[in-house]
């Protein structure tokens, strides 16, 4: 009994360790983000600078990035995203697990392929072939698009493990037979059923589309479409950045999709376990 106690102390210190090193860059920003960038020059560890608490770098670093139109910007582009992702993978997984088609097969295999295809293979042709000769760059619907192709393909994967392994055929069967067309049957049987996995695919796709820098540094040149991460370069020189308004600009960017994050939580766990594939 000893024994299992000091196990489960030393895993428990453990974890406390990795915790603290993996939440400490936030509690810097944090604390960083209501000091002057003197004081964040010389003590940036110090839980208060020299010159005490200011708030002041939240207002101007909202005024200097636009923060307002690049928060619409980022709202819009990452709502609409992710709505379609959650409705485009869902009806695609509900296809591919319950019809034994060839096509469903290989569409199946091909998304877990694209899986392993880094971004960066795609970054040039993208650019090249949208900007070159479609000359669609530039706009918030082509970075949707383009999250979409991104995401989707995961998505589905997490969409097809839950329909395949939690959701019984005998469902739809009875709903079949009371007269519920396909498309009824997904709306009314399905989908309501895979809110767990609608939550984490919500969380995980609204998390790497807001946070995205590359994707829309590519695309959206234009100052009045930028994204919050976009926006944050107004604040880095050529041989300095302003660390306080920096860290400002960072927490209020962070703000909204925590709240998100928070509000889903409670889901991720189980939409995670119900979405993995049974053998």
């Amino acid at each position: 009994m000893k024994n299992q106690k000091n196990k489960y102390g030393v895993k428990f210190w453990g974890l406390s360790m990795v915790f603290l090193l993996y939440i400490l860059p936030f509690f810097m920003v944090v604390i960083n983000s209501l000091k002057e960038k003197k004081d964040i020059i010389r003590a940036p560890l110090a839980l208060i600078g020299e010159h005490g608490v200011t708030f002041s770098n939240f207002v101007d670093a909202a005024e200097k990035m636009d923060f307002f139109r690049a928060l619409a910007n980022s709202l819009f582009i990452t709502s609409i995203s992710t709505i379609l992702i959650v409705l485009f993978s869902s009806m695609a997984a509900y296809i591919m697990s319950r019809k034994n088609w060839l096509a469903c097969r290989g569409l199946f295999l091909l998304m877990i392929l694209s899986l392993a295809i880094p971004f960066q293979v795609l970054m040039i042709p993208l650019v090249s072939i949208y900007g070159g000769i479609f000359h669609i760059l530039n706009h918030r619907t082509t970075l949707i698009f383009m999250h979409i192709g991104f995401c989707v393909s995961m998505s589905s994967f997490l969409f097809y493990g839950t329909i395949k392994s939690t959701i019984p055929i005998e469902l739809e069967e009875a709903a079949s037979i009371d007269g519920c067309g396909q498309f009824q049957i997904f709306r009314k049987i399905v989908f309501p059923l895979l809110k767990p996995t609608i939550a984490t695919t919500i969380i995980i796709n609204a998390l790497n589309i807001w946070n995205d820098y590359l994707l829309p540094s590519l695309i959206l040149t234009d100052s009045k479409m930028q994204t919050l991460p976009i926006a944050t370069r107004v604040f880095y020189g050529a041989f300095s950045a302003d660390l306080g308004l920096l860290m400002a600009a960072l927490v209020l960017m962070i703000v909204p999709i925590l709240i998100l994050y928070l509000f889903l939580q409670r889901h991720i766990i189980d939409g995670v376990v119900a979405g993995a594939v049974k053998g």
